[in-house]
């Protein structure tokens, strides 16, 4: 079981999946840099990157390769804040029981780095489980992420990890901040002020604070 610190997520924050997709992130990954290491055929990274509606598909995965352990490099188009990883795993002696999630290190390029460097998350994967797992992240480290690498392994056969689906939930930080400059954009004059801007600030006038 993972521990309770920051660091880490028990099985028992893992939920079944909602319905809708309004939050889900495939629109932001920048499929075509996503790749990984110990693949058994390297290539295959991004095919676990698949739309929304496709997250039960088992015809595209990726397996491991020399042994159980690899890791997902994910790229984004944008910054985005990371509120779930979505996950079908492998079955049986193919499923993965561990992940490490690192946010915005692009630098990992081996395993020993991986192992040098302490990751935001350690999460317990649930074995058995036939659908996607939805596994919520409650990281501060998760609200403005550029990057992030996943770090499978400890499979319950020992030998090889397979992944059929990986997806997030979020959104974009870009999208917030364009529309926090609209709001923040002022008036030339007070003539030009919209109503409920004139109307504030002639009530805002009238105010009187008590002490």
């Amino acid at each position: 079981m993972a521990s309770a610190d920051e660091g880490s997520i028990s099985n028992s924050l893992a939920s079944d999946l909602s319905a809708t997709d309004l939050a889900n992130l495939y629109p932001y990954i920048d499929r075509d840099n996503v790749h990984g290491l110990n693949l058994d055929v390297p290539e295959q990274a991004k095919a676990i990157i698949k739309p929304w509606s496709d997250r039960e598909d088992t015809e595209q995965y990726v397996d491991s390769g020399v042994d159980d352990q690899m890791i997902i490099h994910v790229p984004f188009a944008e910054n985005v804040r990371i509120r779930s990883i979505i996950l079908k795993l492998g079955r049986g002696e193919n499923t993965p029981r561990h992940l490490k999630v690192y946010a915005n290190y692009p630098t990992i390029v081996d395993f020993a780095d991986a192992e040098r460097t302490k990751p935001h998350l350690n999460i317990s994967l649930l074995e058995g489980e036939t659908r996607a797992v939805e596994y919520p992240l409650r990281v501060a480290a998760f609200t403005s992420v550029h990057s992030l690498s996943l770090y499978f392994g400890d499979s319950v056969g020992g030998d090889q990890s397979r992944v059929y689906y990986l997806g997030f939930k979020g959104d974009s930080r870009t999208a917030k901040k364009e529309a926090t400059k609209k709001l923040d954009i002022p008036a030339a004059n007070a003539a030009d002020a919209p109503l409920v801007d004139r109307v504030r600030q002639n009530a805002g006038g009238q105010q009187t604070t008590a002490r």
